[in-house]
């Protein structure tokens, strides 16, 4: 797997397009901290460690949905492998006018751009989130 961040996202898309409660991808620091803001940012209800059958740990996502649609409209990966964005703290994109979260790498820890913005670091976005 080239993206891991990316298949966890795409694997969070598909999720909640088809009205799945939960969803499972394997463990790791980075994604468990991408994990930490989306729910601190309330787009999802929480994670948990976990296995899978063959005994590799796994993360099951337990995703948020609000009147039967999902909460997590739009989820778009920004820095790929292939094209690293990193911006600075003036740059840091808002997302939909600040109704969205931008998920920035920094050397502070993955953070909110709001957190970002105020902690005044830059960094590598990772995602969006509307």
């Amino acid at each position: 797997m080239n993206d891991p961040i990316g298949d966890m996202l795409t694997r969070i898309r598909n999720a909640s397009l088809r009205g799945k409660s939960t969803v499972s991808t394997p463990a790791s620091k980075l994604r468990a901290w991408v994990l930490d803001v989306l729910a601190d940012e309330g787009y999802i209800r929480g994670y948990e460690k976990t296995t899978d059958e063959r005994g590799h740990p796994a993360l099951e996502i337990s995703l948020k949905y609000y009147d039967g649609t999902s909460v997590i409209r739009e989820l778009k990966r920004v820095s790929t492998p292939g094209r690293r964005v990193y911006l600075g703290v003036d740059e840091i994109p808002t997302v939909r006018q600040g109704l969205g979260v931008s998920i920035v790498s920094t050397s502070k820890g993955v953070m909110s751009d709001a957190n970002a913005r105020s902690a005044n670091v830059g960094g590598e976005v990772l995602c969006t989130v509307f």
